[in-house]
C-alpha cells in the first residue's frame, strides 16, 4: 500500500467531508483520494481512482452507506470501509458488522478515528462499544408499525390518514409518538431504524 493509506470519505454535508478532511490530515499516513456526497458517487469515484479505505456515512441520498458497503464488498472484497453513524442501537451494529470492517459514532475525535483506522489498515476490525437497544419493536402498537410500513411505501400523512380511515391529525399523533419511542428524529432515520429492527 506504499507510504500512506489512500482515502475515500462520503457524506452528505460539505461541513462533515471538510472536518473529516482537517481531522485526518494530522497524520501524514493519510491521503484524501477524493470526496463523495453518495454512495452512488463512490461506486463511481472507485472506477476513476484506487484507494485503500472508504469511510462514508450510513445516511446519505441517492445510494445509503449500506447499500454501497454491499455493492463495495462484492466489488472490490480487499477494500476497507468504515461506516460513520448517529445510530446506536447494538442491533443495528451486529447487522453492520457482516459488511464493513468499522463502524463509529459521528461524535468521535480524530485520534479515535486514526486509532479505527491503523487498526483496520493492519487487518483488525473497530466498532465502537455500543449500548443495548433501548427501544425495540415491542414497544410499538400495531397501528404504530403499519404507520411504519407505509411511510417506507413512500406513503404521505394525507395519504396514511386516507388509507386507514383515521383522521390526519390522529397520524400526526402516532407519528411523534413513533419517533418518540423509536428515538428518532426524522424519517429517514425512523425507516432506517425499522429495517435495521425488521419491522419492515
Amino acid at each position: 500500500m506504499g507510504n500512506t493509506y489512500k482515502l475515500l470519505l462520503a457524506d452528505d454535508h460539505r461541513i462533515v467531508l471538510d472536518g473529516l478532511e482537517f481531522l485526518l490530515s494530522s497524520d501524514p499516513i493519510f491521503e484524501v483520494v477524493c470526496t463523495a456526497e453518495n454512495g452512488a458517487q463512490v461506486i463511481n469515484l472507485l472506477k476513476q481512482h484506487q484507494v485503500d479505505l472508504v469511510i462514508m456515512d450510513i445516511n446519505m441520498p441517492e445510494m445509503d452507506g449500506i447499500t454501497c458497503a454491499k455493492q463495495l464488498r462484492k466489488d472490490y472484497p480487499e477494500l476497507k470501509i468504515i461506516i460513520l453513524t448517529q445510530y446506536s442501537q447494538k442491533t443495528f451494529i451486529q447487522e453492520v458488522a457482516k459488511i464493513v470492517d468499522g463502524c463509529m459514532l459521528k461524535n468521535n475525535t480524530g485520534k479515535q478515528l486514526s486509532t479505527a483506522i491503523h487498526r483496520i489498515m493492519n487487518n483488525g476490525k473497530h466498532f465502537d462499544d455500543f449500548p443495548e437497544d433501548e427501544h425495540t419493536s415491542e414497544v410499538l402498537g400495531k397501528r404504530e408499525v403499519e404507520i411504519i410500513q407505509l411511510l417506507a411505501e413512500g406513503l404521505t400523512s394525507d395519504d396514511i390518514a386516507e388509507k386507514l380511515f383515521i383522521s390526519i391529525h390522529t397520524v400526526k399523533i402516532h407519528r411523534k409518538n413513533i419517533l418518540r419511542k423509536t428515538g428518532q428524529n426524522s424519517t429517514p432515520d425512523l425507516i432506517a431504524y425499522a429495517i435495521n429492527n425488521q419491522l419492515i
